[in-house]
């Protein structure tokens, strides 16, 4: 049978703010190597016995990051399939196993978290044989992490009867623990932590998920029926989605059904769910700090220290988190690191840009960054990928000043067409339908000053776009 990785990429990671933000969240981050997590994921899929190319499931605000990354690594997904709402785990497979049920429905699926770490790909890569051989047969697998410390943050599996080498049914699943229990678990020797990695076949998923939970079975069918073609993505239904309760796949499936097995995965994992676990899955020098960017420190110990964009001093601290990026900075004790998610929902509810976007914005076509913004005006860098070029548009309440700085740039100016160059530069009245592009062979670099009453992103009317955005 065909091995089908499902790479579910569609969370937040609200606990590694500010880095983590939700247009640019953690899994479309290089927080343990120089690529992404997504892209570590994909590429840890390489020698796996007859996989086919990934589905990766995604918001539909991060189509474009998700499709750029998988080109950046030359992968060409299956599908991608393009979730209008987050709506946790169960949907999401129900979805991925629904898109297989006519091609091959008794197709194995191997779904991953797009935003975990595994240290030891070779044993990883024979866990999944394991598992993929017990799913032939029509159970539902998950991995069991094996547990080196009485950790809280993670929820544990017990197992239960041996059925074949490192693979046993799973006896229950217990959510995550206070440290006393946490600790009876690891010495008892029969626990695990739940990885939140699974491997079934798509029909035997959507078989348990109609038992047990048929409206979410129903509602993902709905939003699958009624998806629609957007250029290469597969856009579900949003009205039949969102309808759809949102449920884990634990919750929906793997906690209520006869036939869940755990293969005991013993993989250098870690989940990557917040500052403490990332600076536990790093490698720290000889006073346990672990120090990212470019940053000084004189007498600190076992801390985690990261600078996106300038100089970072730490003196005399222990057992610290501190993160800067151009617009925040986090510090917290390495103990309450699981509370940044508060603060983020703080952010929020104050309606603060900074829970949302960073300083640099990325789009299909490049990205811009905010240099200066006062009264009535706002400075913002603007990088434009070679061949790539912005929707025709047009702004009801804001001018544009354009100086290109380097590259070469066509210019759609309401009936005018331009060629600019290095220092040339060009005015875009209020009103006026414009368009850029970058014709040259280099990416186009230019400065863009805003001037008007108002200066939101929102303030944009599309007539045309390579992209198919709305505006």
């Amino acid at each position: 049978m065909r091995l089908y990785p499902v790479v579910l990429s569609g969370g937040s990671g609200t606990r590694l703010w500010p880095l983590s933000r939700t247009l640019l969240p953690k899994q479309f981050l290089p927080l343990t190597s120089e690529r992404s997590m997504l892209q570590d994921t994909v590429l840890r899929l390489d020698g796996l016995d007859n996989a086919a190319p990934p589905i990766v499931v995604c918001a539909s605000e991060h189509r474009f990051l998700a499709a750029e990354q998988m080109s950046e690594i030359g992968m060409k997904p299956l599908s991608q399939i393009l979730e209008p709402v987050g709506r946790n785990t169960a949907p999401a497979v129900a979805v991925a196993a629904l898109a297989l049920s006519s091609s091959d429905p008794e197709g194995i699926m191997l779904v991953l978290p797009a935003d975990h770490l595994i240290r030891e790909p070779a044993r990883f890569h024979d866990a999944v044989g394991t598992a993929a051989l017990q799913a032939a047969g029509g159970k539902l697998v998950t991995f069991g992490i094996v547990a080196r410390s009485p950790e809280t943050g993670y929820g544990y599996i017990e197992r239960g009867a041996l059925l074949a080498p490192g693979c046993f049914a799973a006896a229950r699943f217990v959510e995550k623990p206070d440290a006393s229990r946490a600790r009876e678990f690891v010495d008892s020797g029969r626990f695990y932590w739940n990885s939140g990695m699974f491997v079934f076949r798509a029909d035997r998923y959507l078989e348990e998920l109609s038992r047990f939970r048929p409206d979410i079975r129903d509602a993902s069918a709905r939003a699958w029926d009624t998806r629609s073609q957007d250029l290469d993505f597969c856009r579900l239904g949003e009205q039949a989605f969102r309808g759809c309760a949102a449920e884990s796949i634990d919750y929906a499936v793997m906690e209520k059904t006869t036939d869940a097995v755990v293969v005991e995965a013993d993989i250098g994992w870690s989940d990557i769910g917040s500052w403490s676990s990332l600076w536990q899955a790093s490698a720290p020098d000889w006073q346990g700090n672990v120090a990212k960017g470019d940053v000084h420190l004189d007498g600190t110990q076992n801390s985690y220290v990261r600078a996106e964009s300038r100089l970072v001093a730490a003196i005399g601290v222990a057992d610290l988190v501190i993160v800067e990026t151009a617009d925040a900075v986090l510090v917290s004790k390495k103990e309450h690191a699981q509370r940044v998610k508060d603060t983020v929902e703080a952010l929020r509810s104050k309606q603060r840009d900074e829970y949302l976007v960073h300083k640099r914005v990325y789009r299909p076509w490049g990205y811009y960054e905010g240099l200066d913004r006062g009264e009535r005006f706002q400075v913002k860098r603007i990088v434009v990928k070679p061949g790539r070029k912005l929707s025709l548009q047009m702004h009801h309440h804001r001018a544009e000043h354009w100086i290109v700085v380097s590259g070469t740039a066509k210019v759609v100016r309401g009936e005018e067409t331009l060629m600019l160059s290095e220092n040339q530069s060009t005015y875009i009245p209020l009103g006026v339908k414009h368009r850029l592009e970058n014709i040259g062979k280099a990416p186009l670099h230019l400065i863009e000053v805003q001037s008007g009453s108002y200066l939101g992103e929102d303030d944009i009317v599309r007539f045309e776009d390579d992209y198919k955005r709305q505006g």
